[in-house]
């Protein structure tokens, strides 16, 4: 009778699995402009497929200029973010709860993962707020099709970890992709050295 490996079976339980609240980090070989040291905060990930969005592409664009309403509770900067190459003429916005707020009974708002939910821009800014400590509206989103995100992370152009509520409404002038792997063990935390431009090193 032939015993299974117990290393496989803590290997696969270590193994990290693709969720609403995953942070996908862009590999150093991935030079895609539109993914190039890019941070994807995972929303939906099911037998259809997977979306998210870009942490980390703020625009030029200030948010009271598209959407006024939702100006003022706008994380800094309160930058319209690039969320991906799909649909990027669609707003989409994420929002970081304040520790202890329930959202039981809220129009407006749908939990993603722990203390991050997806706003409706239609709702009242003026019930969203209080609950809030801010939010970020993106224009667009990254999409995959069933199967091609696994097959991305088999080829190793995303690395998964997982996101804290903080990410999604992060400091302005951070760079949240070093920061995201800074924070992970090593081996993989060296790799938040890796230059911008290898060219220039």
């Amino acid at each position: 009778m032939e015993y299974a490996d117990e290393s496989d079976d803590r290997r696969a339980a270590t193994e990290p699995v693709v969720r609403p609240g995953s942070l996908l980090v862009s590999s150093t070989g991935l030079t895609e402009p539109s993914f190039r040291r890019t941070v994807v905060y995972v929303i939906e990930h099911n037998e259809s497929g997977s979306l998210g969005v870009v942490l980390n592409r703020a625009s030029a664009t200030a948010v009271h200029t598209v959407l006024p309403q939702w100006g003022d509770l706008c994380a800094r900067p309160r930058a319209l973010f690039v969320g991906g190459p799909v649909k990027r003429d669609a707003a989409l916005c994420l929002a970081t709860l304040r520790t202890g707020a329930g959202i039981d009974g809220v129009e407006g708002l749908r939990r993603v993962h722990g203390r991050v939910v997806m706003v409706d821009l239609d709702s009242d800014p003026d019930q969203v707020g209080p609950l809030v400590e801010g939010v970020r509206v993106f224009a667009g989103y990254a999409g995959w099709s069933i199967g091609q995100l696994d097959g991305e992370l088999d080829h190793d152009d995303w690395t998964l970890v997982s996101a804290l509520p903080s990410d999604v409404i992060g400091p302005p002038r951070a760079d949240l992709w070093a920061q995201v792997l800074r924070r992970q063990p090593l081996p993989l935390s060296l790799r938040a050295t890796h230059p911008i431009d290898v060219e220039r090193n």
